[in-house]
């Protein structure tokens, strides 16, 4: 029967975890689940508004949990989660320990695997770094699903684009001098990209006032400028903000208040003619439903990784849509672009080119806007030179 189990036999091999399995289930069930764990550099190390307030460390790393799924008939799914700063470790384990179940399933059944293996984890919830693990499989069976039909994940969703627009954050973190950004926004937009954010929320917010007025001004008011505040404003202070900076025409303000802060957001969104976006640090459908309930966000912004896959992403994105709500899917671009082709809306996707070297292909991008890619699946491939990042590394099944 699909997701029976065997004895697991286990032991090192090659740097990693080998657990040898005899997984049985239909022609094309799962026959080996590999996860790896990997610690991706950036070029130098970033810092915004929680850096600023001395509440983080500057990020210098992304830590990555990959899971490659592979069938009996040789079908290959590639999915991934990620994390900043801490917990990896944590969602690696997590995912070895329930991957087990995932041994001879029909990976077509997304929903009922899905519930599996969550069930299998339940005693340690359903947010957090349990569904992060989860996100990872989560992403790998949607990636296999699309390969098996030949499409796109886009076209397998049911696309209305084919590209979305798209923006630059990894230029406008705080470490950086104004001229830097400004240099870095103009080379952005030259190379196709169609709006600019910059972080703000330092503890001067005169400091961010400035910043943000000479880069309206550089790039003058044709150009979409959002900024992202990072949780680090109280609800007076966020409202002065958006007052203060009504008259430049920004996208959107973006987590002005502490995440889980919904009526505040709520609050926010009403005072202020300045669209607000929030959503990127919660970790379940639940926290989501809520922001749309209260109607919290003027532009929703879940993140694949972070809520538990591309399986709860899509009940969001549902629910969102009926209530007439923007997406614009936070990091991650990799995934987002497909999942903002298939939204109704016409979404944002944001560039950060911090997990690109983790892969074989690049995206495109023209004219303010990210072409989806046309090859199947999410069109993804590890790169060769992965392995060097490589920290850990399971292999369940193929035995």
């Amino acid at each position: 029967m699909p997701g029976t189990r065997s004895r697991v036999a286990s032991g090192t091999v090659g740097g990693g975890t080998r657990a040898r399995h005899q997984p049985s289930g239909p022609v094309g069930a799962i026959g080996s689940v590999r996860f790896g764990r990997y610690a991706v550099p950036l070029d130098r190390p970033v810092s915004d508004a929680k850096v600023a307030t001395g509440r983080q460390r500057p990020l210098s790393q992304i830590d990555v949990l990959t899971c490659e799924i592979t069938t009996a008939d040789g079908l290959e799914g590639l999915g991934f989660s990620y994390t900043t700063r801490a917990g990896t470790p944590a969602q690696y384990a997590h995912a070895k320990e329930v991957g087990e179940n995932l041994l001879g399933e029909d990976p077509s059944d997304i929903g009922r695997v899905y519930e599996r293996l969550s069930w299998a984890g339940a005693s340690v919830g359903r947010s957090g770094v349990a569904a992060q693990a989860l996100a990872a499989i989560d992403v790998a069976l949607w990636d296999l699903k699309a390969k098996r039909a030949g499409l796109p994940l886009a076209k397998l969703l049911g696309s209305y684009r084919e590209s979305v627009r798209v923006y630059n954050t990894s230029g406008g973190y705080l470490q950086a001098p104004i001229e830097e950004v400004k240099e870095k926004a103009e080379r952005s937009l030259a190379g196709g990209i169609g709006g600019i954010k910059i972080k703000v929320g330092q503890p001067d917010m005169r400091e961010d006032l400035r910043r943000l007025a000479a880069v309206r001004e550089h790039l003058g008011e044709g150009v979409p400028l959002m900024v992202d505040a990072n949780q680090q404003w109280d609800r007076a202070s966020a409202l002065r903000f958006g007052r203060a900076v009504e008259e430049l025409g920004l996208v959107w303000i973006e987590e002005p208040l502490d995440a889980y802060d919904a009526e505040g957001h709520a609050q926010l969104a009403a005072a202020l003619d300045t669209p607000i976006a929030t959503g990127e640090m919660l970790s379940s459908v639940a926290g989501l439903v809520r922001m749309i309930d209260l109607r919290a966000a003027d532009f929703l912004q879940p993140d694949v990784p972070r809520v538990g896959g591309i399986t709860p992403y899509l009940k969001v994105a549902a629910l969102a849509d009926h209530a007439c709500l923007q997406v614009a899917p936070h990091f991650v671009m990799e995934i987002h672009v497909h999942l903002a082709a298939a939204y109704p809306r016409d979404s944002w996707v944001e560039h950060i080119e911090w997990l690109s070297p983790l892969f074989e292909e690049r995206p495109e991008i023209a004219d303010g806007r990210m072409l989806v890619p046309d090859r199947p699946g999410l069109g993804l491939t590890l790169a060769a030179h992965a392995r060097d990042w490589r920290l850990d590394g399971v292999l369940l099944g193929g035995g």
